[in-house]
């Protein structure tokens, strides 16, 4: 019995690192493609202004001339207040005007004759003030009843409620009778009689995910479409971003105003809208599936799942350009320093792109150049010839660290990343810069060209499973 459970174990074990599948990877071609990013959220049709027409005259309401759905151009009369109150206070202010301005020719004529005994030494000093201060009360009377007759002029105005912009009754709020109160003279306000809109500009506020509202910028285009009208969309453009975020189950959003022309009027205040805010559009650039990016954390598994060393990866990334590899892909990222038989001034090499690079203290360009034939050749560094590698990495990191961050910060979209190619059959690790790129594909600006061809690897989660597996299957 025992002679025969080892073997069985024994080929248990063979068989199941026979079944162990390797990681599948694809070569994807590098070929032109439309790429469209756009963020949708849905939200209200609503005025992009909207006034709420109150009286500042106090009384019952003795007529409206206006119904809601009524375009009304500005200055026309809506609604008339019982005039009697004040109409009669203009009325006791235009007496009061007349009487004033009798006594102020009394006091004209009386300062006069003051005047005149004065210099005849007929009255006292004392009379003839008096006299004179008579005729400035006088003239004060006359300003205080002018004043008086202007105000009561505009309190007989405010009984006619007349529309301050051209626009369209929204609501209706009072009816013929009903007695309301001024905004200036009552706590509460004042009573709301309408409210009007210019429907001719409408917008709609609606609530992004704050993973994509650093996309949405202020002029940005928009399309708007409602249930009323599923056919036809409208042409809107991002008004403005709210500063204040919204937490609506537990989620984070916030508030993006689209404004939208509606000169035909058929957006109604209120209408359901869905909109679709257009951050980006690519037509006919190069793009690769985002399946295919790899980060610096996550390469050195993507090399493994390709046979590749990882330090030798590294070490080809380590002299790649900051930025990608050179324009339109003419240059191979682990391409060995430029023939020039001697090094630069300063202990300096140059790359194939034409950049000087330093070379670090102990190493030199001799054996940067040894490292680098071998590894065009497919051979394994040995522990000395890493090690050289590993100090051009840290030193062009030193170098070139700074200015690759300052310019990620120019591209709104994309960032840096790194691919694997099929250069001569042999899959070699690229820098990229890419672009605009929505759920599967990426433009690349710098580092590819067309005719290229990228590996798509599983994720970082699968790779380290399968890797894992492997282990389990081998202890």
């Amino acid at each position: 019995m025992r002679r025969i459970v080892i073997p069985a174990l024994v080929l248990a074990v063979g068989a199941c690192k026979e079944e162990a599948p390797p990681p599948v990877y694809q070569a994807v071609p590098v070929e032109s493609r439309d790429i469209v990013v756009s963020a949708r959220a849905s939200g209200a049709i609503e005025p992009d202004t909207l006034v709420e027409v109150k009286s500042k005259a106090s009384g019952e309401i003795t007529e409206i001339l206006v119904e809601t759905g009524q375009l009304v151009p500005r200055g026309t009369l809506m609604v008339q207040v019982d005039r009697r109150q004040a109409r009669n206070t203009a009325a006791q202010a235009e007496a009061n005007l007349e009487v004033a301005r009798a006594r102020l020719q009394n006091a004209e004529a009386q300062r006069h004759r003051s005047e005149e005994l004065f210099k005849s030494q007929s009255i006292t000093q004392t009379e003839y003030e008096t006299a004179v201060l008579d005729h400035a009360n006088a003239k004060a009377n006359v300003v205080n009843a002018e004043v008086a007759v202007e105000n009561a002029s505009i309190q007989l105005g405010d009984t006619e409620i007349r529309a301050p912009m051209t626009g369209t009754i929204i609501t209706k709020l009072v009816e013929r009778g009903a007695v309301i109160s001024s905004p200036t003279t009552a706590a509460s306000g004042g009573t709301v009689l309408l409210t009007m809109a210019d429907l001719g500009l409408v917008r709609v506020r609606t609530l992004i995910d704050e993973t994509d509202i650093g996309k949405i910028q202020p002029g940005q285009r928009a399309t708007v479409t409602v249930d009323a009208y599923p056919n036809q969309p409208f042409d809107g453009e991002v008004l403005k971003v709210e500063p204040q975020a919204e937490t609506q189950q537990n989620v984070t959003m916030f508030p993006v105003l689209v404004r939208i022309n509606n000169r035909n009027g058929l957006l109604k205040p209120g209408m359901s809208a869905e909109v679709e805010v257009h951050i980006g559009r690519r037509e006919g650039v190069l793009a690769v599936p985002n399946t295919a990016l790899r980060t610096e954390r996550d390469v050195a598994s993507a090399a493994e799942v390709l046979g590749l060393s990882p330090e030798d990866v590294q070490a080809r990334l380590a002299v790649a350009p900051a930025q990608g590899a050179a324009p339109n892909g003419s240059a191979s990222l682990g391409g060995a320093a430029r023939d020039t038989g001697t090094a630069k001034a300063g202990r300096t090499m140059t790359t194939p792109d034409g950049r000087e690079i330093p070379l670090p203290e102990g190493v030199t360009e001799a054996q940067v150049r040894a490292a680098f034939a071998k590894l065009r050749s497919g051979g394994e560094l040995s522990d000395a010839e890493r090690a050289v590698m590993q100090k051009m990495r840290a030193a062009m990191g030193n170098r070139g660290g700074g200015r690759a961050r300052a310019q990620s910060s120019d591209y709104q979209f994309g960032g840096q990343y790194i691919v694997f190619t099929l250069k001569d059959g042999t899959p070699t690790p690229v820098r990229i810069r890419t672009g605009l790129t929505d759920l599967e594909y990426s433009e690349v600006t710098e580092g590819l060209q067309a005719g290229d061809s990228v590996l798509t690897l599983p994720s970082a989660s699968l790779i380290q499973s399968q890797q894992e597996f492997r282990q389990r299957i081998n202890n």
